[in-house]
Order: C-alpha cells, then sequence, then structure tokens
C-alpha cells in the first residue's frame, strides 16, 4: 500500500526518468492545461461516485483525483512541504 509521500517520490523519479513509456511522462509533456483538464474530469468522478456508488469505488476515485494533484504539483515544481504549508 502507497502512502501520500511515498507515490508523491515514486512520481519524481518517474520524471526524471523521462522514460517515454511512462503515463506520468507523457502528462506532465503535455503541460499543465491538460493535467488541469484531467483534475476537473476526477473531481467530477469523486463527487458522482460519492453520490452513487460505493465505498470503494469513492476511494478508487480520490485515490486517482490525488495523483492527478501530485502530477500537478511536479509540473509546477512544487514540493509537498509547499502544500503542507496550507494545510
Amino acid at each position: 500500500m502507497k502512502r501520500f509521500d511515498d507515490l508523491f517520490q515514486e512520481l519524481k523519479q518517474r520524471q526524471a526518468s523521462r522514460d517515454p513509456l511512462s503515463s506520468t511522462v507523457r502528462l506532465l509533456e503535455r503541460g499543465k492545461h491538460a493535467i488541469g483538464k484531467k483534475i476537473i474530469e476526477e473531481a467530477g468522478e469523486v463527487w458522482m461516485a460519492a453520490e452513487h456508488e460505493d465505498r470503494e469505488r469513492a476511494a478508487e476515485e480520490i485515490s486517482q483525483l490525488l495523483y492527478h494533484l501530485q502530477v500537478m504539483m511536479l509540473a509546477c515544481q512544487l514540493e509537498l512541504e509547499d502544500v503542507y504549508r496550507y494545510l
């Protein structure tokens, strides 16, 4: 089971690898606009799962939203501490 901080470190490693087969790398190359669209899409799916589906489906959708938020953090050159400061 991954933790939030562990996922962020894994995504940073993927970014550094610049592996063209990595979906994370491909999304980063598409830029903030594309990442932002995925965040909006995933946020809507979280809402719909929370309203109409079970806990497991809601958790799955939330995990996908968290992933895309972390990809946006990388695109913006943010570290976890930059965000934690505001929690």
